[in-house]
């Protein structure tokens, strides 16, 4: 059947896997929970039936909050075929961020992952200008749940089916189904209406060019309001790949070892942290055996897979067996493929994943375009590290003056909820939204992110600089963990750097310095002569006015919680700026 609803999905499955017994999965205290066809298919009615018992109709707005987990799907799909919009939403906002979505949205339920987020955010409900159904969705018998919604609904079963058959034949695909508010590193939230075909458009055009299928599982443990995740998991459905959601971020390697995972999507900052325990676990070898791994370590993070010499497809082969194969051991023993979108990822941890059996794929894309813009392709082979791969099929991409890349398709959302004015800022009158980022093509078709054009700033002698492609290149130092350059309107670029002090504490252990805390560590001259050279070595590799003169080392950390990461892990600059703003004159005194 073709796919043109959301809730199309559901007949999916049904007819091409009637009979299987974990279309999801769910970790729960070390045991995995399973829904099969049939319960996928029966929840996902249950919801729809409920939600028009209630009271609600075509257009409302549904909220979750949610970890990953199938009653997330049952919703999505459920309030879909009620004709409802499903408006998912990250469960680590702040009050005010919450408040203003739950009214701007109009939301009029509001749906609950736990009891700890219950009686978090019900409260804030009670705060919305109009009124809103707040909804608990684990089971419980003294609080109004998913459960009993489900319960209402097939008790009024003869009621509601005709309404939903009726919905099949006449919702468009061309209806809104979804908003999704951006994350954003500044200002308030923005609401991206999404139509059923753009999401069903983009799932399909990444899923075409996937080369997993129903014999495989996918992990997932990005949270399922980030667009891509969500597109993934309609992907996944397609194809019919088992999707095994993790239990928490700590248990990853665990679920994944559990389930012998086939596939998962991640963000670089995730990848970075798992390439950095292959790297240690280097580190606790000794003598011949730490020398292989070195070896091993070195091949791997220089690997050319388009390399067919025979003696280097050998020494590939060999350090495989002796050292690669572990690593995939650790993660369930199978060979997998590995999407990573979000914002750019160092080469080298993409030549490591792929060296080690991690296929590891880079793609881009946006919220506002459902998301994916373009990605590497295995299944026709068509990839190139370095770049996100070629433009999804079916779509426009061409270049402004400026470099700015500009997209058009059936991908390119419905517009920003409330707000004709923003919409008609990024979406200009031939259809092209602008993504603001800059670009180019490599050999006419590989798509290659240099920089944010909102991101890039002018020093006083009118050259530009790029600093996203600058702190990816410091963050290929082991002794960097986190970065962000500055420098507008100045004679040159400086740096707010943050070192990786694991890495500094085994550097002091083998050369013998007396610092044990980060104060004492970020006091030493032999260790802040250490990651000056560090600096230096990426200086080396950058044009004259990109070189970073100055920088700063400070003992912090940049996170979610304290609202220097966006929710994707994207530094919110213009708030690390404000933290840092006494730092950052000094590099210009």
């Amino acid at each position: 059947m073709e796919i043109k609803r959301l809730f199309d999905f559901i007949e999916h499955v049904q007819k091409d896997l009637p009979y299987r017994t974990d279309v999801l999965a769910r970790r729960i205290k070390g045991e995995w929970h399973y829904v099969s066809t049939d319960e996928f298919v029966r929840n996902s009615w249950s919801v729809a039936r409920g939600l028009l018992a209630m009271g609600y109709k075509k257009g409302t707005k549904i909220i979750t909050i949610s970890s990953n987990r199938p009653e997330w799907n049952f919703i999505d799909m459920g309030s879909a075929l009620a004709g409802m919009i499903h408006v998912p939403v990250y469960a680590t906002l702040s009050h005010d961020d919450y408040l203003y979505i739950f009214n701007h949205s109009d939301a009029e339920v509001i749906f609950l992952d736990n009891q700890k987020i219950y009686d978090k955010l019900s409260p804030i409900v009670g705060e919305m200008d109009r009124p809103a159904k707040a909804i608990l969705i684990d089971e419980n018998d003294s609080t109004f749940c998913l459960r009993d919604v489900c319960k209402k609904g097939d008790s009024e079963k003869e009621k509601w089916d005709p309404v939903l058959e009726q919905n099949k034949r006449d919702i468009k695909d061309t209806e809104c189904v979804s908003i999704v508010y951006t994350s954003g590193t500044t200002g308030r939230p923005k609401g991206v209406m999404l139509s059923h075909r753009n999401l069903v458009f983009d799932a399909h055009a990444h899923a075409v060019r996937h080369i997993m299928d129903y014999r495989h599982i996918a992990v997932s443990f990005l949270p399922l309001c980030h667009a891509y995740e969500r597109t993934m998991i309609y992907d996944n459905l397609e194809r019919g790949i088992r999707i095994y959601y993790a239990e928490n971020l700590s248990t990853i390697q665990a679920d994944m070892a559990s389930c012998h995972a086939d596939f998962f999507c991640g963000v670089p900052r995730v990848l970075e942290m798992m390439y950095a325990k292959f790297e240690a676990a280097g580190r606790q070898l000794k003598g011949i055996k730490r020398t292989l791994y070195n070896m091993a370590w070195d091949f791997a993070n220089k690997f050319d897979p388009d390399n067919n010499n025979a003696i280097y497809k050998a020494r590939h082969a060999f350090y495989d067996k002796a050292i690669y194969a572990r690593w995939r051991e650790a993660l369930g023993g199978h060979r997998m493929i590995v999407v990573s979108g979000g914002s750019s990822i160092q080469e080298k941890i993409v030549r490591c994943f792929t060296a080690a059996g991690f296929q590891l794929c880079e793609g881009y894309g946006m919220t506002e375009t459902s998301p994916v813009i373009a990605v590497n392709n295995p299944a026709d082979r068509m990839m190139m590290i370095g770049t996100v791969g070629q433009p999804i099929d079916g779509t426009d991409i061409k270049f402004s003056e400026e470099g700015e890349i500009l997209t058009r398709g059936p991908h390119v959302m419905m517009g920003y909820y409330k707000d004709p004015g923003q919409t008609r800022e990024i979406i200009d009158e031939e259809g092209f939204l602008h993504t603001g980022d800059i670009g180019c093509l490599v050999d006419g078709q590989f798509l290659k992110i240099t920089d944010r054009k909102k991101e890039m700033f002018k020093l006083n002698n009118g050259k530009y600089i790029a600093p996203q492609a600058i702190e990816t290149k410091l963050k290929e130092s082991e002794f960097i963990e986190q970065c962000l350059v500055f420098g507008e309107n100045h004679k040159y670029p400086s740096a707010i750097i943050i070192p990786d002090f694991n890495e500094l504490k085994l550097y002091c252990k083998e050369s013998h310095i007396k610092a044990t805390s980060h104060e004492e560590m970020l006091a030493n001259k032999k260790i802040l002569n250490k990651l000056h050279k560090e600096v230096t070595k990426v200086n080396e590799c950058l044009a004259t006015h990109e070189q970073i003169r100055r920088e700063q080392f400070v003992d912090d950390a940049w996170t979610i919680d304290n609202g220097m990461l966006s929710q994707t892990l994207k530094l919110k600059r213009a708030n690390i700026t404000k933290k840092y703003a006494e730092q950052m004159e000094k590099a210009y005194e």
